[in-house]
């Protein structure tokens, strides 16, 4: 007898890094729920037309939708789902809570959770997975509540709606992932079941930890993994090519894996140039500044020092030189954050990616970039990636959740 396929809708699912991580661990999607266009698009086209990994219900568009658009439309087909969920997976949009940005009680983002919430309500999935930025565990000083973060107002929420929940921050970098990120996990299992417990929720973090070492090993990589094992067979002067989804940028082309992260993130590719691994336009004298910059930090990974600032009059709230013998900062939605370890420019959508472990076959759709007011609407391809949980990480987690319905 095959093993049993457990199944799981993905909410506020992204460009589909943690649908990625599931399908790899050997779940099932029903469907997922995403209200952005472009990050759908691309969820859409690597794991609904290339994966076939969902089992999506005729009687939903395969388009971006709102959630609480959705519950409305759809609650009477949703309720109907009642016992055939093993799990809801993802985290609201994490804007209002981040440490990156101006932390906002008042961003109306913050109002999805409770959107999370009662979706958890209709469908009552056996298992919960609920991942936020580190910010989510703070308190806000004018809350109703006298400063209750977020995180123990959903832990209580979720509590009253009948599930044991545990929450924990968790570094995927300790997990193979080549950048240090910290998010709040939080995994619920609805009191009803069959040996549930409160101990089974926190067996989900010592369980994860456990098996992180057996599983690396398994894919022959390292906890260690830094920056340089994950994109120095991505660099500039590998090689340039015209960039084959935007013909006016050059590309890069790929050297000889040099490691075993390059070889996992290479399975399946036979092209020449990688997948959005197009090259920034900077002008020569910020081309110039970046090298400056390279070769005068003393401080890798951190903010550039006062006196390089004062000597270019940069005004730019953060400038990160990397290191390449480390994990990579946090990466945000923002590119222009970070100088390349060893060349003057941004790092491309690709590296990105790399850092945030999407495999070398998962093609991005959409802009490139955005700006200005266009920014509180679209999603491109950089912001996709840095919005994502690591699939490397969501793999593992995939593979505990199932040992928590066993």
């Amino acid at each position: 007898m095959s093993a049993k396929q457990y199944k799981y809708i993905d909410l506020f699912a992204g460009c589909g890094g943690l649908s990625l991580g599931l399908h790899y661990a050997g779940w099932k999607g029903i469907f997922a729920i995403e209200k952005n266009p472009d990050a759908f698009k691309t969820l859409k086209y690597n794991l609904i037309d290339n994966k076939k990994h969902f089992d999506w219900p005729k009687w939903l568009p395969q388009e971006s939708i709102e959630i609480d658009k959705a519950v409305e439309l759809y609650k009477d087909k949703f309720l109907k789902l009642q016992g055939q969920v093993d799990l809801v997976a993802g985290g609201p949009p994490c804007q209002g809570f981040s440490m990156a940005g101006r932390r906002n009680e008042s961003d109306q983002r913050n109002n999805l959770i409770t959107s999370y919430i009662d979706f958890v309500k209709i469908i009552q999935p056996k298992i919960l997975f609920f991942e936020n930025v580190k910010g989510f565990t703070l308190e806000f000083k004018k809350n109703k509540d006298k400063g209750k973060a977020y995180a123990s107002f959903v832990e209580s929420e979720l509590n009253d709606a009948g599930y044991y929940v545990k929450g924990q921050l968790v570094n995927f970098g300790e997990y193979g992932v080549p950048q240090k990120r910290t998010r709040f996990i939080l995994v619920g299992v609805r009191k009803d079941l069959k040996h549930s417990t409160q101990e089974v929720a926190n067996s989900f973090f010592e369980k994860i930890e456990q098996n992180r070492h057996s599983f690396l090993k398994e894919k022959n990589l390292r906890v260690e993994t830094n920056l340089n094992d994950a994109i120095s067979d991505l660099l500039k002067n590998n090689g340039l090519r015209e960039s084959p989804d935007t013909r006016s940028y050059e590309a890069g082309i790929y050297s000889k894996a040099k490691t075993n992260y390059q070889k996992l993130m290479r399975v399946g590719i036979t092209n020449e140039i990688a997948d959005s691994h197009r090259f920034p336009k900077h002008r020569p004298d910020i081309t110039a500044k970046f090298q400056v910059i390279i070769d005068s930090s003393t401080r890798k990974n951190k903010d550039i020092d006062s006196s390089i600032r004062e000597r270019y009059n940069i005004k730019k709230h953060t400038i990160i030189p990397l290191d390449e013998f480390s994990k990579s900062p946090t990466i945000t939605t923002l590119p222009d954050d970070y100088i390349h370890y060893s060349e003057p420019r941004i790092l491309t959508v690709r590296e990105y990616a790399r850092i945030q472990s999407f495999p070398d076959w998962f093609k991005f759709q959409g802009k490139y970039t955005t700006g200005g007011k266009l920014r509180t609407q679209e999603v491109p391809r950089y912001s996709q990636i840095g919005n994502a949980i690591p699939p490397l990480f969501a793999e593992q987690g995939g593979i505990i959740l199932k040992q928590l319905l066993k």
